[in-house]
């Protein structure tokens, strides 16, 4: 199944769903800086508590960061594979040179490789502090947000991700419901809706924490 492109592309459509519905959690949870930093940081630390007694502190957590990994290492060399057979299959240029296909579908490639380097900054900046610009506090996930957001960089690498898994989330999730066998031609206009909204809300709900921060709501 694996060495097949059907194969390649129902693996990139499950692990793409994983991490679709880990970032609806994510940004749910991400908007509860707007109740507070007792709120936000409660949060956070309820984060690590999932599943006790029976599941030891952080076990849960770690188990979904597994999970995530996996899942973005499969999308991400299904992808990279079948690139190179798309090339392979194809060595020369099309005749013509009028775009047929969306702007999301032609940035697809170049919107994963943005978002696979922003998952390493994210996680140095906000996880780790490694990379934080400011006075990083484990624990105080609130601080920690409105410090980083508070430079200007940050800001810009944030929103630039975010605005390219908008129109990732835009293409992909149509994509990945053609090859799960969702797709059919009554059904494409209500499935482009839904990747549209999808990609809408968690585009501007994602973005709602830097611009909350930018503008004083969020202090």
């Amino acid at each position: 199944m694996w060495d097949s492109s059907v194969g390649k592309k129902t693996v990139m459509a499950v692990s793409g769903l994983i991490m679709l519905l880990y970032l609806v959690a994510h940004m749910i949870g991400n908007l509860k800086i707007y109740f507070g930093a007792g709120e936000f940081n409660h949060y956070a630390h309820w984060l690590r508590t999932v599943g006790e007694p029976f599941m030891h502190y952080e076990w849960t957590l770690w188990l979904i960061r597994i999970v995530l990994v996996v899942a973005v290492v499969a999308h991400a060399t299904s992808a990279y594979q079948l690139s190179r057979r798309d090339i392979k299959a194809r060595p020369s240029k099309y005749v013509h040179s009028k775009p047929r296909a969306s702007y999301a579908t032609r940035t697809m490639r170049w919107g994963g490789v943005i978002l696979g380097l922003f998952i390493v900054w994210h996680v140095l900046d906000l996880t780790t502090g490694t990379v934080h610009p400011g006075h990083f506090q484990h624990g105080h996930a609130y601080q920690n947000v409105v410090g980083d957001f508070s430079h200007w960089y940050s800001n810009v690498i944030y929103i630039v991700a975010m605005l390219a898994l908008g129109l990732h989330i835009r293409h992909g999730f149509w994509s990945a419901a053609q090859t799960l066998g969702v797709g059919s031609r009554a059904r494409d206009r209500a499935l482009k809706t839904v990747a549209n909204v999808l990609a809408l809300l968690l585009t501007a709900g994602f973005i709602a924490v830097p611009v909350g921060v930018m503008t004083g709501v969020v202090s």
